[in-house]
């Protein structure tokens, strides 16, 4: 399977990243179901996301909006998967060409995988897709500072503190604080191999 973003999917050491489809609503909605109190505290509060959970068509329907970004080349979703089970996703959202050359990273973990070190992995198998395939220039990554275990990911990784924005989203009904961290091209040459080394390559390579 191919986009104009180059391979659909993605390796790291241990996770793959593959855009999401119908056929995945099963394991998506289980683990939405069974972490919902641990996720939606720090998610958006939407029309669609208030009953995405319940609804498999709205599901399918955000597939296939997904795909579309993909083919338009303004955003790039994944699935993570273990051993083909699915565990969460990431996404690279709000391309902006031209001058800016820049994206934003979001993502969520199952709460039964979370600390495993699986979404720092992720984060840098999506670096390298942001940076090496996709020839952006700088890649962000908002976090609402109390969101510890967020911000573990960012720290664990070494990522560029900026700044915190006040009232940057609005987070579960409330206008959020966000921290902002950074990556840009240049950053990412410099560290580049250190970090594919501790977190894609396998551990017999290392």
């Amino acid at each position: 399977m191919r986009s104009p973003g180059g391979s659909a999917y993605l390796h790291g050491r241990r996770v793959v990243l593959r855009p999401l489809r119908d056929a995945d609503y099963r394991g998506w909605v289980e683990v939405r179901r069974r972490c919902r109190d641990w996720l939606v505290k720090w998610e958006p509060r939407s029309a669609l996301a208030s009953h995405l959970p319940e609804d498999e068509r709205s599901f399918s329907s955000r597939c296939v909006v997904r795909d579309r970004e993909r083919q338009m080349g303004t955003g790039f979703a994944f699935g993570i998967f273990l051993d083909q089970r699915f565990v969460g996703e990431i996404t690279l959202s709000g391309i902006a060409r031209g001058p800016l050359q820049s994206g934003f990273i979001g993502y969520w973990i199952d709460e039964a995988v979370a600390g495993q070190g699986l979404m720092p992995e992720a984060v840098v198998v999506l670096l390298q897709f942001a940076f090496d395939v996709q020839r952006l220039h700088r890649v962000e990554i908002n976090i609402i500072p109390r969101n510890r275990a967020s911000r573990r990911v960012v720290e664990k990784l070494g990522l560029r503190f900026e700044g915190v924005a006040e009232r940057y989203l609005e987070i579960d009904g409330a206008w959020e604080d966000h921290a902002h961290f950074a990556m840009t091209a240049e950053e990412w040459a410099d560290r580049a191999p250190q970090l594919v080394s501790d977190w894609l390559l396998p551990r017999s390579e290392v």
